[in-house]
């Protein structure tokens, strides 16, 4: 058991004693919160409790035991990593048992050639939290000599608030990246409104511009903004990550799908969109579905709508094509509405890519080539 501490002259404890060391040592654990700041005050605390020569601070990592950190007359294994099977801090832990060896030249568990180049002669492991051992401290003298019941108590007590302080910092740093996670979410939530807010905006002013009156603006100004909502639930419901270009150009075709019963299809492999490079394409495509509604295949029976895409491996791009036949002849427009710059210059701006409107009188089409980067690849 721990020895009742002395009183100095006058009659205040020895900031010496090694009770008041340990106390110390208790306090300081509860203010560490990294294994870095836990390993600085054991090493130093648990050589001053025991009177040891050294002492070391080992973390088990995975089948090795790495020596983080030491306080010692001479150099032990700081910054070494050894397999968990030839170190005895490694039995200790295996184990979940003290080792206690007076000599430890006459003890097989010691990897004799490892230890010749030091100090040591006799040595204490104690393994930190020995039911589930997560670290171990060894105490070292340079004498062969059997450490007392009192100093192995010692550093038994030391490893048990070791265990609990290693467990706090676990639960700290968990703490700590929910919070950096939250207020990286409010960041990422502030950018997502603002953009948002400004494409609202840019809509509208350039809707406005080319409504021919109310109801038209009307009309126009709320199918793109329902447009710019679907493609918003589409990413929410993948928590704002990547979504597939199949599901994008879905979700946009969703409300043309059943008109008159006219044929739609869709063909292309699997294709990552981030985010942003979604809502763009999911725009352009409303935007043709739109114009193919009033004016192409999707306006009268028997119309038909090819959506493909594919991959050129050899050049890293993306193929996107969109062709309308069986509709009325198609001629090109005297003047370029919002909605077709949107088509032609929104997506191929956002991605680096190249786009045209090809108005064939058979059928509109729409091409787009861009080269796969982090924003749009291969799944």
């Amino acid at each position: 058991m721990l020895k009742a501490f002395d009183r100095d002259s006058v009659g205040e404890p020895s900031a010496r004693d090694p009770l008041i060391t340990l106390v110390e040592l208790i306090e300081d654990l509860s203010a560490a919160h990294t294994v870095e700041q836990i390993a600085a005050v054991v090493r130093s605390a648990a050589r001053r409790i025991t009177g040891a020569d050294g002492v070391a601070f080992v973390l088990r990592e995975g089948d090795t035991c790495f020596y983080l950190d030491e306080d010692a007359i001479g150099p032990l294994w700081k910054g070494r990593r050894f397999p968990i099977g030839d170190c005895i801090s490694g039995w200790a832990m295996l184990n979940g048992q003290v080792a206690v060896i007076p000599d430890i030249y006459r003890d097989d568990r010691i990897p004799h050639d490892a230890y010749r180049p030091t100090f040591v002669k006799s040595l204490v492991m104690t393994p930190v939290r020995p039911k589930d051992p997560l670290a171990a401290i060894g105490a070292y003298w340079a004498t062969a000599r059997r450490p007392t019941p009192d100093e192995v108590t010692k550093l038994e007590i030391i490893a048990r608030a070791t265990a609990t302080a290693l467990d706090s910092a676990q639960v700290y740093a968990s703490l700590s990246e929910a919070l950096e996670r939250r207020k990286f979410l409010l960041r990422e939530l502030d950018h997502r409104c603002k953009n948002t807010l400004a494409a609202v905006q840019s809509i509208a002013d350039q809707t406005l511009r080319r409504a021919t009156s109310p109801e038209h603006f009307v009309e126009a100004f709320n199918g793109r903004i329902g447009a710019l909502g679907r493609a918003h639930e589409l990413l929410t419901r993948g928590a704002w990550g990547d979504a597939k270009l199949s599901e994008v150009v879905g979700q946009a075709l969703t409300p043309f799908c059943g008109v008159r019963g006219l044929r739609i299809a869709v063909s292309g492999p699997n294709v990552s969109l981030s985010p942003e490079t979604a809502v763009a394409m999911h725009l352009t495509i409303h935007e043709l579905a739109v114009n193919a509604t009033k004016y192409g295949a999707l306006s009268v029976e028997g119309g038909r709508l090819d959506v493909s895409w594919s991959a050129d491996h050899a050049e890293s791009a993306l193929d996107f094509r969109w062709v309308e036949r069986g509709g009325p002849p198609v001629k090109a427009p005297a003047t370029r509405g919002f909605g077709s710059r949107l088509i032609e210059q929104g997506v191929a701006k956002e991605l680096g890519g190249r786009s045209e409107m090809l108005f064939d009188p058979e059928g509109l089409q729409f091409q787009l080539r861009t080269p796969f980067s982090a924003r749009i690849s291969v799944a």
